[in-house]
């Protein structure tokens, strides 16, 4: 199923829809749920019921966010390591299912692949809008681990930009 994915160019705290390529909203992310301390995130579904919740990982020696269901971590995504062969990221599920997500991450063109299969295409060439990007992912995989690790990708690899603090003007001499 594809899926419609606006660029993180909202501030934090305000949310944001997923919607399939037929312009429905199947899934809402929620920045109110925001602290100081680390970032959150809840992942709700079309009629506002949580169905995962995102939130920062405080000690990590990459940035990582973790992915709960009803209270359990169903994955844990983390930029990988400084790697001189690629730019990436590992969403680290329970078992052997883990999954890699690498391309061309801050231009939202990159591929998410368990082993040699890949899972999901994550790709701005499929729309006009310059702020929007698709989602495709592969029948019979979670759509709501992909979708969330693909909003972690999108916050790691797009920080909020924050506005340089303005020089003060310099005293009138006259």
């Amino acid at each position: 199923m594809k899926y419609l994915v606006k660029q993180r160019l909202f501030c934090l705290g305000d949310d944001f829809a997923i919607k399939n390529e037929d312009g429905e909203e199947l899934f809402y992310v929620d920045g109110k749920a925001f602290t100081l301390l680390r970032q959150k995130l809840a992942f709700l579904d079309a009629k506002k019921k949580e169905v995962a919740f995102i939130r920062e990982k405080l000690i990590s020696l990459t940035p990582s966010f973790e992915i709960l269901r009803e209270g359990e971590v169903a994955a844990v995504v983390k930029k990988d390591f400084i790697n001189l062969f690629r730019l990436g990221f590992t969403v680290d599920v329970p078992g052997p299912d883990d999954l890699e997500a690498t391309g061309s991450l801050l231009d939202h063109e990159y591929t998410f692949r368990r082993g040699d299969r890949v899972v999901a295409q994550v790709s701005k060439q499929w729309f006009s809008l310059l702020d929007t990007y698709g989602v495709e992912i592969a029948p019979g995989e979670d759509d709501v681990l992909v979708l969330a690790s693909t909003v972690v990708i999108d916050m790691i690899a797009h920080p909020d930009a924050k506005p340089a603090p303005k020089p003060a003007a310099p005293p009138d001499e006259g």
